[in-house]
């Protein structure tokens, strides 16, 4: 399932927010270019478990390496991303993505007390359990079980899954003041939503000639302090991050396997077939014409 945003960057999550508000995802790096995916943000919680291989998860400016076992908890609205470094085949990656009310209703003391606390503490944006740490294990066995629950779906899966859940929070509650803390200065929280204006941009315009004045207007800066947001989020030019997400876009065209090489190219932004295939090939080692698998 592709990872798809709106207007403000926040992924759109199909789960029925009534019946039962959580959304279990697996393999999805394998249908990703290169094995990343995007940076976005939603709401909703989200824990990621890398299971063979080694990930880094992108949480803001910060860079989390996640090793064979390691789980990582995701807060609600924090900027995030993911790319895996190592390993022959894509990593599984199982995730869930799912929101607080899957515990109780908002207007629950317990939401309140125990659920809102924690999606409104902006110090911690992400919590890791790593897979050698014993303290962690009865955690990282919680995360295991909610994934082979939302997998199987035996009878009363749901109710384990939510039970699940709530122990991972009961830990977090009992154990808040131990987890370390981000605490974000007004500087940076105002460079990120610089970078999630100019980002927004990109993913709505790349089909079009854009320029970086295009992009730094967009969060009202100046083109070098575009350029400095973006070398701080994602190590690149604002020009380079317009042209890999052109990439990415393409490259899902080229699996679809529906459309010409200049279809393609036009509709990506790209005004050359032959500058786009060049593009194509310094960013994937191979030339479109011969686009034959995914991923890597």
């Amino acid at each position: 399932m592709p990872i798809i945003l709106d207007h403000q960057l926040r992924e759109h999550i199909p789960h029925n927010a009534i019946d039962f508000p959580i959304t279990y995802f697996h393999d999805e790096l394998v249908t990703l270019p290169d094995w990343a995916g995007p940076l976005h943000w939603h709401p909703d919680f989200e824990i990621a478990t890398a299971e063979c291989g080694v990930l880094d998860y992108q949480i803001g400016g910060q860079h989390i390496i996640m090793e064979a076992g390691d789980s990582i908890f995701v807060n609600g609205n924090v900027l995030h991303g993911i790319k895996q470094l190592s390993g022959d085949i894509p990593d599984p990656m199982p995730n869930i993505v799912f929101s607080g009310t899957l515990i109780s209703p908002e207007t629950s003391t317990i939401y309140q007390k125990y659920i809102q606390s924690i999606a409104q503490c902006d110090s911690l944006p992400f919590i890791v359990f790593r897979h050698d740490d014993s303290s962690l294990s009865k955690i990282n066995c919680l995360i295991n079980d909610i994934y082979k629950q939302l997998s199987d779906k035996e009878p009363c899966y749901e109710l384990v899954v939510q039970r699940n859940i709530s122990r991972i929070f009961e830990f977090i509650s009992c154990n808040f003041d131990k987890f370390p803390k981000s605490e974000a200065t007004r500087i940076q929280t105002k460079n990120q939503v610089r970078f999630q204006k100019m980002l927004t941009y990109i993913y709505h315009n790349y089909s079009k000639e854009v320029t970086l004045e295009d992009i730094a207007n967009a969060a009202n800066i100046s083109r070098s302090e575009a350029g400095r947001c973006f070398n701080t989020y994602m190590g690149c030019s604002p020009i380079d991050a317009l042209i890999q997400y052109r990439l990415q876009n393409a490259n899902r065209l080229l699996n679809e396997k529906t459309h010409t090489l200049q279809e393609i190219s036009f509709a990506c932004g790209f005004n050359s077939v032959n500058y786009f295939s060049r593009q194509f090939k310094k960013k994937y080692g191979y030339t479109p014409g011969k686009n034959d698998k995914l991923g890597k």
